[in-house]
């Protein structure tokens, strides 16, 4: 699994909230309408503390899951 990050601006959309995807990026990663993509959504407020808090919940430990993360071994 590989990780790309950018910046998007939510905007209204309906009822619910839209972001949109620079076409660069849509294009790395194939993705095409109705595709199922994974998004992880970091806060502007101290991303890293909320990343690791939540870390404490998982039964895996972290370095277990950083080893995973090396092997690519995480589902597409």
């Amino acid at each position: 699994m590989n990780m790309i990050e950018c910046e998007s601006i939510a905007r209204k959309w309906g009822n619910s909230i839209g972001l949109t995807i620079p076409k660069d990026i849509a294009n790395k990663i194939n993705l095409k309408e109705n595709k199922k993509i994974r998004l992880i959504i970091l806060e502007n407020s101290n991303p890293v503390k909320k990343t690791f808090g939540m870390l404490r919940n998982w039964k895996t430990p972290t370095r277990d899951i950083i080893k995973e993360m090396r092997e690519d071994n995480w589902d597409d």
